[in-house]
């Protein structure tokens, strides 16, 4: 990783701490510089091809939440700030230094001058009020974005290079949230389209690459801008991107994915299953792994439907999945069970793998308490009606469908009849949305244990209908923290609180892991684990 610019201490106080209480753990393959041979110097110019194997049916950086489609619209927007994946340290990037008063109620951002979009419009401190006041606007896509800008008083334009940024309440997450590609800084004409054609027709950033073509479920093309100059601090080459072209192409089968990469038809592949290890570890192919932070893949329980509001079955679920069996079996090497909500890579996680061992009798009592009885099939029933509930799933990973066939398995072993329904890619956020669902398979990705707040608080989207408890005094009380260990600790007891109610069912921790070839250098990971690709080159 490039070495770490260091801010001026009145900059950053009092919120520096905060974000550096954990480090992000990075296992690298080989390589130099990320991926490649390490072999000759670094030159311009060429295509690099991505295999990915989803298409989220959305180009707005603002509003997607789908890793495989991330890879890509990342490339077009900057954010105000960035944030160094080896230590959690926010960093400059758009904003050259920033002012935060003492209880974190204000965020004034200093902006770099001579920052244009790729349509010629100039970035000033409007338009970041304009990308600001229009997020909680976006609808059922931009959940998350809005979450990150939720309690927002006002922006304010100081003066054309000055924004300031006011909250009702102290926001400690605010500052690492304006680091994320969600918070992607697009130009005001691309601000004033609805949600909708800002998701078909794309957006203008200011980022390395300008988006050229979008065909939904096929292909995302992008092309290096011209006069490119203001990247972030982390970046090794200054000014314009090495690559002409990135092409992203939508290959559903990761056996197809990784032929193309060992024929050399892609440069790149996303979503590496353990079926496919073998066959591209060695050659001119490496294997490129890091842990998510933020929310690990779980069941996410509709806790208003009848069955899950009994906590004594949404335990059962939890005891009854074997974690490992599912990391071992499925998932790339080196996958870590979940050991609580949060993965290990999250600033303030805590380890709760006690309560997360699998434990069938347990399960099985549970059960019994809660008057589900065990039928001649060997499914429970009570009052007449089996124990079954319907899991929806989406294919926007290879080990989705194979990590539910082994829950289904796991859950049958204790009288529960699992369903599993798959839908498209699409319909994750209005299913979420629609609260049609008993149990959702998923994660969120995010390096600030605000992500909890953003999912599981009564008070925000509440997508799995939480009753209101002592849980969102936890998570509007470390939002609002500006001293380090009095967050930590509400971090850890809203950790806490998830697991032992059972609200959300931990079982795995997300490594994304890609295929790279070797002719492909300096392909690095971000502090999500997504791809930067402006330091990237091919030889």
């Amino acid at each position: 990783m490039t070495a770490l610019p260091v801010l001026r201490p009145s900059r950053r106080a009092p919120l520096a701490a905060l974000l550096t209480t954990s480090v992000l753990l990075t296992a690298c393959g080989s390589g130099d510089g990320g991926s490649g041979s390490g072999s000759g110097r670094p030159k311009s110019g060429g295509t690099l091809t991505f295999a990915v194997g989803s298409d989220a049916g959305c180009v707005d950086p603002q509003q997607v939440g789908s890793n495989d489609t991330i890879y890509s619209v990342r490339q077009i927007v900057d954010s105000l700030t960035d944030q160094d994946p080896s230590t959690g340290k926010i960093v400059p990037w758009l904003a050259k230094s920033w002012d935060i008063n003492s209880d974190a109620t204000r965020f004034t951002f200093h902006l770099r001058s001579g920052v244009s979009f790729s349509d010629g419009s100039e970035l000033t401190a409007q338009v970041v009020k304009d990308n600001f006041d229009a997020v909680p606007k976006l609808g059922a896509l931009g959940t998350l974005a809005e979450g990150y800008l939720s309690g927002v008083q006002s922006t304010t334009v100081i003066d054309p290079l000055t924004v300031k940024v006011t909250f009702k309440q102290p926001n400690a997450q605010f500052l690492q949230a304006t680091s994320t590609h969600t918070l992607g800084i697009e130009s005001s004409a691309s601000v004033r389209k609805t949600p909708q054609q800002k998701c078909s027709d794309g957006i203008v950033g200011s980022g390395p690459f300008v988006l050229k073509q979008y065909v939904q479920n096929q292909s995302i093309t992008l092309a290096r801008r011209t006069g490119y100059a203001w990247g972030s601090a982390l970046w090794s080459k200054k000014g314009e991107a090495y690559l002409d072209k990135l092409v992203f192409k939508v290959v559903p089968e990761a056996g197809v994915r990784a032929g193309s990469l060992q024929s050399g038809q892609v440069d790149a592949i996303s979503s590496v299953g353990k079926a496919n290890e073998v066959a591209l570890k060695g050659g001119q192919v490496a294997l490129r792994r890091r842990a998510n932070p933020g929310v690990v893949f779980g069941l996410g329980l509709n806790n208003a439907r009848p069955l899950l509001k009994d906590a004594r079955v949404r335990q059962a679920i939890q005891v009854a999945v074997d974690r490992r069996q599912i990391a071992d079996t499925v998932f790339p090497t080196g996958t870590r069970p979940a050991t609580s909500v949060l993965a290990h890579t999250t600033p303030d996680y805590t380890d709760l793998s006690s309560d997360l061992s699998t434990d069938t009798a347990k399960a099985k009592s549970l059960l019994d308490q809660a008057g589900w009885r065990a039928g001649g099939d060997g499914i429970r029933t009570k009052d007449g009606k089996k124990l079954s509930l319907t899991i929806t799933w989406f294919p926007n990973s290879a080990t989705n469908q194979p990590a539910l066939e082994l829950v289904q398995q796991q859950l049958k072993a204790v009288g529960i009849d699992v369903v599993l329904k798959q839908l498209q890619v699409t319909q994750f956020a209005p299913t979420l949305q629609s609260g049609d669902f008993d149990v959702v398979w998923g994660n969120v990705t995010r390096s600030d244990p605000d992500i909890l707040r953003s999912s599981f608080s009564t008070r925000l989207g509440n997508f799995y209908h939480l009753p209101a408890s002592s849980l969102d005094t936890a998570l509007s009380g470390q939002a609002a923290a500006t001293d380090t260990a009095k967050r930590g600790k509400l971090v850890a007891e809203a950790q806490q609180l998830l697991v032992r109610n059972a609200y959300y069912v931990p079982v795995v921790e997300l490594q994304t892991q890609l295929g790279v070839s070797k002719k492909v250098h300096d392909l690095a990971f971000d502090s999500g684990s997504r791809v930067q690709l402006h330091d990237t080159w091919i030889g």
